[in-house]
This record gives C-alpha cells, sequence and structure tokens, in this order.
C-alpha cells in the first residue's frame, strides 16, 4: 500500500502556511485544521518544528495570547515576506498539479 504520509510531508509548509494566512491562529489549531483535511497522520511534533522553522525565515511572527481556556497560547500570524512565499507556493503547487494531472491523463503522445 503506497504511504501517502511522504508526499504530504513536502506539501506542510504551504498547508500551514495559507492556515495562517486564513486567520491568526495557534499550534494545536493548526494540527486539527489539518487533520480535519486529510492529513490523518500529522502530529504536534512535526508542527512546532516547522512553525519555528517558518518563524526563522521571516514568513510569520508569533505572539502570546492570554487563553480563557489555560495557560497563554502562541499565535502565529503571517508576515508580508509570508504573504509572497505562499503565493510562490501556490503557483508552483499549480505548476506540478498541472504537470501530474498531464502525466496521468489518457492522452497518448505524437
Amino acid at each position: 500500500m503506497y504511504d501517502k504520509a511522504q508526499l504530504l510531508k513536502g506539501l506542510q509548509e504551504g498547508c500551514v502556511l495559507q492556515i495562517i494566512h486564513t486567520k491568526e491562529t495557534y499550534g494545536y489549531e493548526i494540527v486539527t485544521t489539518l487533520q480535519k483535511k486529510g492529513f490523518d497522520s500529522i502530529k504536534e511534533g512535526t508542527i512546532y518544528p516547522l512553525l519555528l522553522r517558518l518563524e526563522k525565515n521571516g514568513y510569520i511572527t508569533s505572539c502570546f495570547r492570554v487563553s480563557e481556556k489555560g495557560p497563554s497560547r502562541k499565535y502565529y500570524q503571517i508576515t508580508n515576506l509570508g504573504e509572497s512565499y505562499l503565493a510562490e507556493f501556490v503557483l508552483a503547487w499549480k505548476e506540478v498539479t498541472q504537470l501530474v494531472n498531464f502525466v496521468f491523463s489518457n492522452e497518448k503522445e505524437e
């Protein structure tokens, strides 16, 4: 059986940026959003190093906010640089999906 986890792993960065682009959010909420959207194997231990890397690269920023349900949470926001990077990711994704769809189409080469 094909393990789609490796394929999805390469897409996590762009998907996480898209979630943060949609709204300011915190790590656990990112994990649950990804799980609801089909990233079944995603765990918090995978997301937090990715968030640190995105922040180190200047694509996101973070700040702590008081939570009504426990300790303060670290919320993430996308930066202008992150918006540009996300736009590049989306273009690359569209190109790759177009190429893959073409390869898997039933069209024969002439």
